[in-house]
């Protein structure tokens, strides 16, 4: 909270620099740079899912590489990997779920009608590394440069709740089995996703004073979306997301922390006993969830409601807006949409991009059609640099 934007950009290039990946895959710094400020221009002003979100689970993530000694089981390959997807991870997000994406059909739910918005997220990441001046991987061999991209989009996609359940059981049945041999591709790719997930929600597990201000983000975040699905689908949502029961929070949040936080973090510090805080703050943080949510019981309020009380005004005039696809990627050589002046009245903007409105092979074109250019551009570097280091 208290890291101004170009300080969290800082912070950034730092856990690059920390973990020697500028030096080992001859990352140009200016590069780096804008390939950073270029994500974080990318980030819309949404209430949590944001700049600093992604940069709170990229540090997250570095932690555990190095205070938790993850890195001892991950090639630096996977490193880079691992923390440009912790940066894109919610690239562009809408500040609404998967499920409101389909229940209102929208461009992308059409598009990608699985992990909808994580989806979006890698194919935005894509376009960027191929916008001009922010590629990271160009000097990495053609072989590296596929091993990488297949880490960020696998790391990116199990960041959707849904798939972290499909793969926790496979994880403890590994973990109980007493698996110490994480090098397999498959074993590796659960275990990456259990991290992502973990570094995801870590907020959780932030000191109380900041895990405070982080839960009531979340929640306001949650209230615009119920506020949306009652103006434009005339729904009832569902408690996390309705407004009117907001005192239940407390009460919410240990369910939240008891279905999906603590196992999660019970089996990881199992494995990996430097991974233990991340358990430890969690249940610190349980505890005073659930004397808040006895508070509530007793008739007390538990929260200062100046903020979380008011709906977002411009709901109710930009529901059409909502709908549009942008298929368009902010690097510093132009402005973000959301930057420019519009004077006109919201209600009167016209939908920006409806010619890539629904067409349901646009998704996979796109993404294919931005690999295969990406990836041309490697192999051409790749006959230049035979002797670029590989991570191995």
């Amino acid at each position: 909270f208290d890291l101004d934007d170009d300080d969290t950009c800082r912070a950034a290039v730092r856990m690059f620099l920390q973990c020697n990946l500028v030096q080992q895959f001859h990352i140009p710094y200016d590069v780096l740079c804008r390939w950073i400020l270029s994500v974080r221009k990318n980030y819309r002003p949404v209430k949590y899912h944001n700049w600093r979100h992604a940069l709170n689970v990229a540090q997250t993530m570095f932690a555990m590489m190095k205070t938790g000694k993850m890195e001892r089981f991950m090639t630096d390959l996977e490193i880079l990997g691992l923390l440009v997807a912790c940066l894109c991870h919610d690239l562009d997000h809408r500040g609404t779920n998967n499920a409101f994406q389909s229940k209102t059909d929208s461009p992308l739910a059409i598009l990608y009608t699985t992990s909808t918005m994580e989806h979006h997220h890698f194919d935005q990441c894509v376009m960027i590394l191929n916008s001009e001046g922010n590629n990271i991987f160009q000097a990495l061999s053609p072989d590296d440069f596929r091993k990488v991209m297949k880490v960020v989009e696998s790391a990116i996609l199990s960041t959707d709740l849904a798939m972290y359940f499909k793969k926790r059981n496979q994880f403890l049945e590994l973990v109980e089995g007493g698996e110490f041999d994480w090098q397999s591709e498959e074993k590796k790719e659960v275990l990456c996703g259990m991290m992502m997930t973990a570094c995801d929600v870590s907020a959780i597990a932030k000191p109380w004073e900041v895990q405070h201000r982080v839960a009531k983000l979340v929640a306001d975040e949650f209230f615009d979306q119920g506020d949306l699905e009652k103006l434009q689908l005339n729904q009832q949502p569902v408690a996390m997301m309705d407004r009117e029961r907001k005192d239940e929070l407390p009460k919410m949040q240990v369910g939240f922390i008891d279905v999906i936080c603590l196992p999660l973090y019970k089996v990881l510090s199992d494995a990996f006993p430097w991974i233990r805080p991340l358990y430890e703050g969690t249940m610190d943080n349980r505890q005073h969830w659930q004397d808040l949510a006895e508070k509530v019981e007793m008739g007390l309020t538990w929260i200062d409601h100046d903020t979380i009380d008011k709906p977002v005004e411009e709901f109710a005039c930009e529901i059409e807006a909502l709908a549009d696809i942008e298929f368009t990627v902010t690097t510093l050589n132009c402005a973000h949409p959301e930057d420019k002046t519009d004077t006109t009245p919201v209600h009167e903007r016209k939908p920006r991009f409806s010619s890539l409105r629904k067409t349901g092979a646009l998704g996979k074109a796109v993404r294919n059609k931005l690999s295969k250019s990406v990836y041309s551009s490697q192999t051409a570097i790749g006959s230049t640099t035979a002797g670029a280091p590989s991570s191995g």
